[in-house]
């Protein structure tokens, strides 16, 4: 996905720390803040795979462990993320003949190569080394039609658990490639009438929070309510009611008085399910309850790093080398880290470190440092020599429009 570049502040506005009227131009050139925001949600995934499923054998282990187990919000993040840029795309080429043969074929070269290009690695290349014919990897085999379909979220579902070792990661994937199928279809009949959008968004996002509640108090297993797209629709519509707000006439005065109280909105329901949790045997709800509640916040907080004044600290945080570069190749990053991750958990490395080395905390940042480092080595070759050839070809179906200015 493209993002776009802020227009350049008066000097005059940013000496005072002021920048009311500062236009945005969105998705058509680089907007570094959301390759930052980028960045940050594949952190936290990192995070959450690398340090959370380790063993805490003290209180400081299990308050590392318990922090970083919310990394699980950067999926949350993503899909959010998501839902903005690809409904500004959507939004901005409507007009546009070859509206959906442009519009798939960029996701295709986007997409495609790097994920089947690994399907091919497991349940191809895998099976065809006699040394790792045993292997777990290779147990997937009579599965694999689930992850060629992108329907892994569906297998997991059906299953109640988090069953395919390696790929299980992949649900992410398959949501938003299922979101994908239908999307470019709403926004085409409805980016005529924007109001018209954006209340079906809203609705959309209500009507997907619902649910979930609803088939948590019904008995749907969590992880059903976590993997499915239906579930998973109020991120990605939240995202595109905020992209279409942000294109029309007095947009970006509306979204920042949004980012008050999405954010208020959100704590006040984690506080409320934190207050009730001890009253109800209905878990799984709150559960869902507070899901809802942590997605508002990051929609806050997405507002916020695009809307922040140049030299303030979210701006500076967001358009940072290290948040860009890590946004840059978070694609890649979330596809391999995970057989890192499963495969040190799996083996239980920590505990096997921390008896050698004796000490659990040096184990863990040891085994999370190698292994970010080890995905973040094979994503940056992956994409600067194998995705990068195909990305080249995007241009060849209708580069998106040129930057224009949001209205205030």
């Amino acid at each position: 996905m493209t993002s776009a570049s802020s227009a350049t502040p008066q000097p005059a506005i940013v000496a005072a720390g002021i920048e009311k009227h500062r236009p945005i131009a969105l998705l058509s050139g680089h907007l570094p803040a959301l390759d930052g925001v980028r960045g940050l949600a594949i952190l936290a995934v990192l995070l959450f795979h690398f340090v959370a499923p380790t063993h805490p054998h003290g209180p400081v282990d299990a308050a590392i462990t318990w922090l970083f187990a919310y990394g699980a919000l950067g999926v949350d993040l993503f899909f959010v993320l998501s839902g903005f840029l690809i409904t500004g795309i959507l939004y901005d080429s409507r007009a546009d003949p070859a509206y959906f043969r442009n519009f798939y074929m960029r996701r295709v070269l986007r997409i495609f190569p790097l994920y089947y290009g690994v399907l091919a690695i497991i349940f191809i290349a895998v099976p065809a080394i006699p040394a790792l014919n045993g292997s777990e990897i290779a147990a997937l085999s009579d599965r694999q039609a689930w992850a060629w379909l992108y329907a892994v979220n569906i297998y997991l579902a059906i299953h109640g658990g988090w069953v395919l070792s390696y790929i299980t990661h992949f649900w992410s994937l398959a949501v938003e490639e299922q979101f994908y199928l239908v999307w470019p279809l709403v926004v085409w009949l409805l980016a005529a009438r924007p109001r018209l959008f954006l209340t079906f968004a809203l609705a959309t996002a209500l009507a997907s929070f619902g649910s979930r509640i609803v088939a948590s108090l019904l008995g749907v297993s969590l992880t059903a309510t976590t993997v499915l797209t239906p579930f998973q629709l109020d991120s990605l519509a939240i995202g595109g009611f905020l992209a279409v707000l942000l294109r029309q006439p007095g947009g970006e005065t509306g979204a920042r008085r949004l980012i008050s109280p999405m954010a208020l909105t959100g704590i006040a329901l984690l506080i409320l399910q934190f207050g009730v949790r001890h009253f109800t045997e209905h878990g799984a709800a709150l559960q869902s309850l507070r899901s809802g509640a942590f997605r508002l916040l990051l929609a806050a907080l997405l507002l916020r790093a695009l809307l922040a004044p140049t030299q303030s600290g979210w701006s500076r945080f967001f358009r940072s080398g290290p948040m860009i570069a890590l946004g840059k190749y978070s694609y890649g990053l979330y596809v391999y880290h995970h057989f890192f991750s499963y495969y040190f958990a799996k083996r239980e490395l920590d505990r096997t470190l921390a008896s050698i080395i004796g000490s659990e905390v040096a184990a863990l940042v040891i085994l999370a440092a190698g292994g970010m480092a080890a995905s973040m080595a094979i994503a940056w070759l992956s994409y600067e020599y194998f995705e990068k050839y195909f990305l080249r070809l995007k241009r060849l179906w209708s580069p998106p429009p040129e930057p224009r200015a949001l209205q205030v």
